[in-house]
């Protein structure tokens, strides 16, 4: 029998993020302004790419 794996998340949304990393939204949004976090709008949504919350986190940026 397969089990199901889950697919590795490509992006996060805002909220997404500052729940994962346990930043705060406003600091997301800050660091998205700054040009240390990339982010994608789709539609009205923000999208964070999951490889640059990842370098954000590893102090890579």
């Amino acid at each position: 029998m397969q089990s199901a794996q889950c697919p590795e998340q490509l992006a996060y949304t805002v909220e997404d993020a500052a729940r994962v990393s346990t930043i705060g939204r406003t600091h997301i949004y800050a660091l998205i302004n700054q040009g240390r976090l990339k982010a994608t709008k789709v539609g009205k949504r923000t999208l964070i790419p999951a490889d640059s919350l990842k370098a954000l986190v590893a102090g890579e940026v």
